[in-house]
């Protein structure tokens, strides 16, 4: 079999504005691919992006996170554990894929797999300050730490909205803005530079939710949530007769 890629580059010009395909593997899967102007990547929808593993673990962060748990399990305490920076290296390379997958996810609108890739390294970024031998290594993840809460927030925030659930989607907001305002500083241009960037950000998004215009089914589908959260299950039988009168 030939290795060279020519006609498949030929069969899928490059375009800018249309980039990125979901097609299915012959196994069925789907599979996302991006034409760059000389070439094409491929990336797996769910588990590493790059398909592979590691160790017994789907990935590095669940390998880590394992070890942690058993640390405890034997000490009690976590106490004791760190992580080396021959292993912080591959929560860092396999971060890197992560964000080179949610960033395409978050273009063509899967706020729901954007929003699972951005915990993904949300959960790197508090193993490696929690635990991390090298405070240079602590510092070359969580100075990026501003710009994953800012894109988490933002895919939650779309979820909700298409839900109809403003005032959800107004508490994600607020909480990453909270979230980043709070986070210890970190001497790094980069580390400024998102913690300004994403804070302006998020106040353009918060007040673009704040300044549409109310909807009442929206607005009780957003109390219904509320009182579900909050046990008030009476309350919720009658925002949910509300809503059945008003939608019908």
């Amino acid at each position: 079999m030939s290795k060279d890629i020519s006609k498949l580059l030929e069969d899928w010009e490059y375009d800018p504005d249309n980039s990125v395909r979901i097609v299915h593997a012959e196994d069925g899967r789907q599979i996302m691919q991006v034409r760059l102007p000389l070439g094409l990547e491929q990336y797996e929808m769910d588990g590493r992006p790059d398909g592979r593993k590691l160790s017994a673990k789907d990935t590095v962060l669940d390998e880590m996170q394992d070890r942690l748990s058993g640390h405890i399990m034997e000490h009690a305490t976590s106490d004791g554990f760190s992580i080396s920076n021959k292993d912080f290296m591959l929560l860092q390379n396999e971060g890197i894929l992560f964000y080179y997958r949610y960033l395409q996810l978050f273009q063509i609108g899967d706020f729901e797999r954007t929003a699972r890739d951005t915990e993904h390294n949300l959960r790197i970024c508090e193993m490696v300050e929690k635990f991390a031998e090298k405070v240079e290594d602590k510092a070359s993840i969580l100075q990026y730490k501003p710009y994953i809460l800012r894109i988490n927030a933002i895919a939650k925030a779309m979820l909700s909205l298409h839900k109809n659930l403003k005032l959800m989607a107004r508490k994600v907001i607020e909480s990453a803005i909270v979230e980043i305002k709070k986070m210890p500083e970190i001497d790094t241009p980069a580390f400024h530079f998102e913690k300004i960037r994403s804070i302006n950000y998020l106040k353009t998004a918060l007040k673009q939710i704040l300044e549409k215009q109310d909807d009442p089914v929206e607005q009780l589908k957003s109390e219904l949530e509320e009182a579900i959260k909050a046990e008030e299950y009476e309350k919720a039988a009658e925002i949910r007769d509300r809503l059945y009168h008003m939608e019908n």
